[in-house]
């Protein structure tokens, strides 16, 4: 049953919202634990001899690895506490985690339950508390890096036991792991700005219902995300979104929660923040991007050398005009090349010419 319902609801940085699993906690930053407090990687999930080699240990998560990945796991445990806390939320969330390194392509699959996108970078299950992010060399990344899946996926785990047993619209969800992660570049807001003006932005409804699958589409959604949460917090900042996640938790309404905090529907917010977004992202950053920038300097640069070859040519073809022919019609005779002894008439070497000049 868990296997079914994760292979139909799982996607990159999921919102599966079954029960947390808690992790028994340890001794902060623990090599290997003892073996009846070792974290257990189910058998249900994993194959058969893919036991993982050990685990370190936070306050608030257990990260557990395969062999050759230790130094790995030493760099996630310090991301980890370095980004412990998360804005607009207590310091205690998130907590009892599971961060698993995946070793391979089939380990990461058992683990997340081999619905993931190619280019899923990782993975958050909420419903296990379980977080999972390949450790092997693969394409599953949208760039940023490791540390950056590592915060995300972190916020995804944060913003669900926070507003447990909540529905949470998919475009917050992941909005706010974006925004929070640090994930969100505004300089990227130029393909926002396009894929609004030519009518491929989708709208908030439509994220909320189905995450894109492709890889594009799924990047735009993300930063449709991010700048749904910028907007959010413009002008009331972190703090007027930790009131909003407060009234949301106590209201168990998210509709109800924004009214009350920012005085506005649904319906109002997102024809807000589609103003926002053109406002904020115009056609001056779009064309600021440098290969934007370029593209249309390189066709500007050919459209002005097609239209003074084309001058050139109607210049060329007036001047041709007035220029006299090659052969003039004063030209009587035979061209001076055709001229030889055979052509010289008896008129102009005879004697009696000789003769006719003298008189």
């Amino acid at each position: 049953m868990t296997r079914l319902l994760l292979a139909l609801l799982l996607l990159p940085g999921t919102i599966l919202t079954l029960s947390a699993a808690a992790a028994p906690r340890e001794p902060r930053h623990a090599q290997t634990p003892p073996s009846s407090q070792a974290p257990e990687a189910t058998p249900f999930d994993l194959p058969a001899g893919a036991e993982p080699a050990g685990a370190l240990y936070t306050d608030r998560a257990a990260i557990i690895f395969w062999p050759g990945d230790s130094l790995r796991a030493e760099r996630a445990r310090r991301v980890l506490e370095a980004y412990a806390d998360l804005p607009a939320l207590p310091p205690e969330y998130p907590s009892d985690v599971r961060f698993y390194l995946a070793p391979s392509e089939e380990i990461f699959g058992h683990l997340t339950g081999g619905a993931v996108p190619e280019w899923g970078a990782g993975v958050a299950v909420p419903s296990l508390g379980r977080i999972v992010i390949p450790a092997y060399a693969s394409s599953r990344t949208r760039g940023g890096g490791q540390e950056w899946v590592i915060r995300h996926e972190w916020a995804h785990l944060a913003l669900h036991q926070y507003l447990e047993g909540l529905r949470i619209p998919r475009w917050f969800d992941e909005g706010y792991a974006e925004w929070s992660s640090g994930g969100w570049d505004a300089m990227e807001g130029w393909r926002l700005r396009i894929a609004i003006a030519t009518g491929r932005a989708p709208t908030l409804d439509s994220l909320t219902l189905a995450w894109p699958r492709d890889r594009a589409s799924a990047e735009l959604s993300y930063l449709l995300s991010a700048t749904a949460l910028e907007y959010m917090t413009r002008e009331s900042g972190e703090r007027g979104l930790a009131i909003f996640l407060e009234r949301w938790r106590e209201l168990e309404d998210f509709d109800q929660a924004l009214r009350t905090t920012y005085g506005m529907t649904l319906g109002t917010f997102e024809r807000n923040w589609i103003a926002y977004v053109k406002s904020r992202y115009g056609w001056l950053l779009a064309l600021s991007n440098s290969l934007i920038f370029w593209g249309i300097l390189a066709l500007l640069l050919m459209a002005l050398f097609a239209i003074r070859r084309r001058r050139d040519r109607e210049r060329m073809a007036l001047l041709r005009a007035q220029e006299p022919p090659d052969r003039p019609a004063y030209w009587m005779g035979a061209e001076p090349e055709d001229v030889g002894p055979e052509n010289i008439g008896s008129e102009d070497v005879g004697p009696e010419n000789d003769a006719s000049r003298d008189t």
